[in-house]
């Protein structure tokens, strides 16, 4: 433990306080869908806000994320701790919390298709919305979410972080889903499927049964993640269009 510096006094500083928020994407029935909560104490109760609270003192920001998480959307501990977690930014605006300077440390939690979440803690509840028909959010949650969509759109280019929306075996055109559905934009099948199986690295193919049938199509085979992190060449979105 280190000791504080002689002559040090923290009274000569205004407080502030450090929460950590989440914003918590997945893709259900094709379209993108965020976790939120609507909050069930003030300030702001009844509105929904992005999952998250305040860091105590002896933990970090990160473990604050998962069990706010766990605790305000009861997903099981066990499912939460397996969440890829990526900071987002930091938010500092002096005046985003009415309650008192409040610096915020946002996560994106990028998962496949989770349980039905419950509310807990302070929210009173908690859903996955469609994104398109998320409602004005408490705080500054607004400008989060769209910095965490912002962010995974142009992660999706140079990355293999589509994999992680996915279920642990998948079809391409699951994978395929995943980039339209974040993108917002239609990909040519045959193209894609080229890109992604000539990519090193991107995907594995399983071997044998099990194959998943989509719709009247053919069996398709699945595939796993590969062991890349990232996309050479990268998997660019169509020119002029975005998310």
């Amino acid at each position: 433990m280190t000791t504080r510096p002689e002559g040090y006094d923290p009274r000569a500083f205004e407080p502030f306080a450090v929460t950590a928020d989440l914003a918590v994407l997945t893709v259900r029935g094709g379209r993108l869908h965020v976790l939120l909560v609507q909050r069930g104490q003030e300030p702001y109760a009844g509105a929904w806000a992005l999952p998250g609270g305040f860091v105590l003192p002896r933990e970090s920001a990160g473990t604050a994320a998962r069990r706010e998480l766990a605790e305000e959307t009861g997903l099981p501990e066990a499912v939460v701790a397996g969440l890829h977690l990526e900071q987002l930014r930091t938010y500092t605006e002096p005046d985003r919390d009415p309650r008192m300077r409040v610096v915020s440390v946002a996560y994106t939690a990028l998962v496949p298709d989770l349980p039905e979440p419950r509310g807990g803690g302070d929210a009173a509840e908690a859903r996955w919305l469609p994104y398109d028909e998320v409602p004005a959010l408490a705080f500054d949650h607004d400008l989060i979410l769209a910095d965490a969509r912002e962010r995974v759109g142009a992660k999706l280019e140079y990355t293999c972080l589509a994999t992680a929306f996915c279920p642990p075996e998948f079809t391409l055109g699951e994978l395929r889903e995943v980039y339209e559905t974040v993108w917002g934009v239609p990909l040519d099948r045959p193209n894609f499927r080229r890109k992604v199986l000539t990519t090193p690295g991107f995907v594995e193919a399983v071997e044998g049964p099990p194959r998943r049938t989509g719709g009247r199509g053919k069996p398709a085979a699945l595939y796993r993640a590969g062991g890349a992190t990232a996309l050479h060449p990268p998997l660019l979105r169509p020119e002029g269009r975005s998310a």
